[in-house]
């Protein structure tokens, strides 16, 4: 590889950044002047698609229902899954999970927090006539019952020891109307105020809140499209904190602001290269190693990534409780993955001449990252004898072609919670998973990776199935029906007057609460 994917990609987001550092100066000083500087403004790309936390799944609708609501249960900083409403969580029989609630917490109309709230929230969730793209989490339930005023009952049709991450749910109070999502009621730190679509979302601040009352006055959720202007308004001070929606660069550049703080944690969005293990090409786990050798991910996570995530291992990330570090990984060892196409059959045409020894496609969604990363990848396997022929998709075609195994190599992205348990690792690669059952969309299958996942999926013992899981994950490894890229670092930008940032893994919005602005004056108009 001749350079570094810095130059082979110019960082166009970092340019126009450098240059728009300016913009409205004083329009911004009047905006900062006329509110509340108690009530902190949140930069996110879009508004939320529905209020209504048993509807809503995009990330923006996931983050602010964290913000109104509350869940039974919910994941601490290793992802294991402990109590929030309720006060305990015992499992008498494999099928059976009795949750205790807390006494005392308040609704934000008032009343207390009951088993009927909770058993209309997950009831409407198995009610046919209720429209959820949530459902299908809980077809294993039997019944949900209500044993007294502060217990619930959960019956499963049969053993499943992941079944405490569905209790990561928040909960809606009983009888939510049919405009529920127009104003949302919840146990949460901040109560909902108004929605102006796709501008801004206003929470106040719950004075009653069972957590304690939050340290600031309230939020606004302000929507800024577009990736620079969300920068220049941390910049400009219209902006109190963004948290990962930055291009790497633009986390960059403003890293160097005085006025502003950069707080980082370990996060769990993970980016790999997936892999149609039915092409006959694919098929070969040698060819699947060779790919793995050839590509620099160190390179992409040092220069495009600008440091702001870690090689990754495997699709659970190192902060889980399950996650298997002795697995086998992938140096960059470009003479390995020739010699590896070698021995599959795929010898060098012409030396150092021009012609390939094979070809293969890649897709990728059309973000700028995604395109630059695909430029060094395509770099990277053209050194080792691999043309590669990049295919540019809206989002929404990728993912279509991906769900129909019509593809050779993709790449895409697991995000927040969604490889928060370690059941993931069923969902993925199981060979009864590929879809629309689950997300096994390389058509992997392996005897034993199926049998150690079934046996985890029965058990409701945590040591054993993190040793089942740790077998699945060395097994998965040494297949390859994923190219492991990178496990994303979790970046806050905010103004340097904040205090009380802490980020979880899955990067959730929660900590909101404990921030505060100090009597530091807040900076001059730029």
């Amino acid at each position: 590889m001749n350079g570094s994917p810095a130059r082979l990609a110019p960082r166009s987001l970092a340019l126009v950044f450098g240059v728009i550092v300016s913009v409205f100066a004083f329009s911004a000083c009047l905006q900062r002047a006329s509110r509340n500087p108690n009530v902190l403004v949140v930069g996110i790309t879009s508004g939320p698609n529905n209020l209504d936390p048993r509807i809503g799944t995009d990330d923006v609708s996931g983050k602010t229902s964290q913000l109104i609501f509350n869940s039974l249960m919910t994941l601490d900083e290793h992802l294991r899954i402990v109590p929030e409403l309720a006060e305990r969580l015992d499992n008498p029989d494999p099928t059976t999970y009795v949750v205790t609630l807390r006494r005392g917490v308040r609704f934000h109309d008032g009343h207390e927090l009951s088993s009927a709230d909770v058993v209309y929230t997950f009831r409407s969730l198995l009610d046919p006539a209720f429209l959820s793209p949530r459902k299908g989490a809980f077809r294993m339930v039997r019944a949900i019952d209500a044993r007294d005023r502060y217990t619930v009952v959960f019956t499963l049709k049969e053993r499943f020891g992941s079944f405490p991450v569905n209790l990561v749910f928040p909960i809606v109070p009983d009888g939510a109307p049919a405009n529920f999502r127009e104003h949302p009621i919840g146990t949460g730190p901040y109560r909902f105020v108004s929605y102006a679509s796709d501008d801004r979302l206003e929470l106040a601040r719950f004075d009653d809140y069972s957590g304690g009352r939050p340290k600031n006055d309230g939020l606004v959720l302000r929507v800024v499209p577009d990736d620079i202007m969300r920068g220049l308004e941390l910049r400009k001070g219209t902006l109190d904190i963004v948290v990962n929606d930055l291009a790497p660069d633009i986390v960059y550049q403003l890293g160097k602001d005085p006025a502003l703080q950069l707080v980082q944690s370990p996060g769990t969005d993970y980016q790999y290269v997936g892999l149609n293990l039915r092409d006959p090409i694919l098929q070969d786990v040698r060819v699947r190693r060779a790919l793995g050798y050839a590509i620099d991910r160190q390179s992409i996570v040092q220069y495009l990534r600008r440091g702001q995530a870690v090689a990754a291992v495997g699709i659970l990330p190192p902060v889980s409780w399950a996650f298997e570090p002795d697995v086998f990984t992938f140096a960059y060892d470009p003479a390995k993955a020739r010699a590896l196409l070698d021995e599959a059959g795929y010898p060098d045409p012409d030396g150092d001449g021009p012609e390939p020894r094979l070809r293969l496609s890649l897709k990728i969604s059309n973000i700028e990252f995604n395109r630059l990363q695909s430029s060094v990848i395509q770099q990277n396997l053209r050194a080792v004898g691999i043309a590669l022929d990049v295919r540019t998709y809206e989002f929404s075609t990728l993912y279509a072609d991906v769900l129909k195994g019509n593809f050779q190599l993709f790449t895409l992205q697991w995000v927040g919670g969604a490889v928060a348990d370690p059941d993931i690792l069923r969902r993925v690669f199981h060979s009864s998973q590929i879809p629309p059952t689950g997300f096994n969309r390389g058509f992997f299958s392996s005897p034993k990776v199926d049998q150690l996942l079934d046996a985890a999926a029965l058990s409701t013992n945590d040591q054993q199935r993190r040793a089942l899981y740790g077998d699945v994950q060395r097994a998965v490894a040494e297949d390859a029906p994923y190219i492991s890229l990178w496990c994303k670092t979790n970046v806050a930008v905010a103004q340097g007057d904040l205090t009380g940032i802490h980020l979880m893994p899955i990067a959730d919005f929660t900590f909101l609460k404990d921030v505060a602005r100090t009597q530091t004056p807040r900076r001059a108009a730029r």
